[in-house]
C-alpha cells in the first residue's frame, strides 16, 4: 500500500470528526446531557469515548508495547474501560477541547506510519489503512448515536463506502465473537452509495445477496439499528444469520439495539 491511500483514509477521517463535530460544537450544556440510543449514555459520553479511543489508537501507533499491555488488562477486567470518564468529569468547552487534540494528533501520527505497518488493536491486528477506515467506522457509529439523540439524519457522503467495507471485511471476526461457526459461503453485498454508485464486495455468482441502500447497510453492521429496522434485500441463510450478528466493532460481541427504532435510509 502506498502513503497517498494512507493520506487519503486521514483526510476521510478528518472529514468525518468534522461533521460530528458541527453538530456538537454549538450545543449548550444540556444538550450534551441528551440521552441517546446507547443505554446510560448522554451526548457527551459518545464524545468522550471517541476522545478515550482516538488517544489508544495514537498510542497503539506509537507505542505498542504499552497499549497492548493496557489493552490485556482491560479485556482481562482488570482496569475500567474508563472511555466516559473525560465526558462526565469535565464541562462541554474542555471535553471538546480534549477530543479535538486528541484527534488531531492521531490524524499527524497515522499520516506519518509506514504504510504496511500491523497495528494492534482489541481485536485482531490491523494493517494501517484497515486501522484509520476503522476509527472512521466509529465516529461515524458513535455520531449516528448522536444524530438520533438531537433528532438529526445520519451523516451521509462518500465515506459510508469504509463503514460499509470495514463491516463486511469484519465477518469471520462477527462470527467468532458470537461463538458460531462462519460457514465459509460467499456472500455478494451491493450497497448503493448516495451518488447513485453501487458499491459492491464478493462473487458475482455468490448464491448469497445483501443488497440496499449504503445508509442501511452501515447501520445494520455497526448495530445501530436492528435486523428488522432495515429494508434491505437479503438471499440465503448464511447472509442472513451473518446479518444477525454482523458487527463492524472490535471488542465483545454488541448488544445492537432493540427494533423498533426509526427507519433510517440515505
Amino acid at each position: 500500500m502506498d502513503s497517498n491511500r494512507v493520506l487519503a483514509l486521514c483526510a476521510d477521517l478528518k472529514a468525518e470528526h468534522e461533521a460530528l463535530d458541527s453538530r456538537v460544537g454549538g450545543l449548550d450544556p444540556a444538550g450534551w446531557t441528551t440521552p441517546t440510543p446507547a443505554e446510560g449514555w448522554a451526548v457527551r459520553d459518545q464524545i468522550s469515548h471517541l476522545a478515550y479511543f482516538d488517544v489508544q489508537a495514537g498510542l497503539a501507533l506509537t507505542d505498542p508495547e504499552e497499549f497492548k499491555r493496557q489493552a490485556d488488562a482491560m479485556l482481562r477486567g482488570e482496569v475500567p474501560v474508563g472511555d466516559t470518564d473525560l465526558g462526565r468529569s469535565v464541562p462541554p468547552a474542555r471535553l471538546l477541547a480534549s477530543w479535538r487534540t486528541g484527534r488531531a494528533a492521531l490524524l499527524e501520527t497515522a499520516a506519518g506510519q509506514d504504510p504496511n505497518v500491523r497495528v494492534a488493536w482489541y481485536g485482531p491486528p490491523m494493517g494501517l489503512a484497515s486501522f484509520i477506515t476503522a476509527r472512521l467506522m466509529e465516529t461515524w457509529a458513535h455520531g449516528q448515536d448522536v444524530a438520533d439523540a438531537l433528532g438529526l439524519p445520519p451523516v451521509v457522503s462518500e465515506r459510508l463506502r469504509h463503514v460499509v467495507h470495514i463491516g463486511v471485511g469484519a465477518r469471520a471476526y462477527s462470527f467468532m465473537v458470537h461463538g458460531v461457526t462462519d460457514p465459509g459461503d460467499p456472500v455478494r453485498v451491493e450497497a448503493h452509495g448516495p451518488s447513485g454508485d453501487v458499491w459492491t464486495w464478493g462473487p458475482d455468482d455468490a448464491a448469497d445477496l445483501v443488497s440496499g441502500d449504503a445508509v442501511e447497510l452501515a447501520l445494520l453492521l455497526t448495530q445501530r439499528r436492528h435486523r428488522d429496522d432495515v429494508t434491505l434485500k437479503v438471499e440465503g441463510a448464511v447472509a442472513e444469520q451473518w446479518l444477525s450478528i454482523a458487527q463492524s466493532f472490535a471488542g465483545p460481541a454488541g448488544t445492537g439495539r432493540a427494533a423498533g427504532m426509526p427507519r433510517v435510509a440515505g
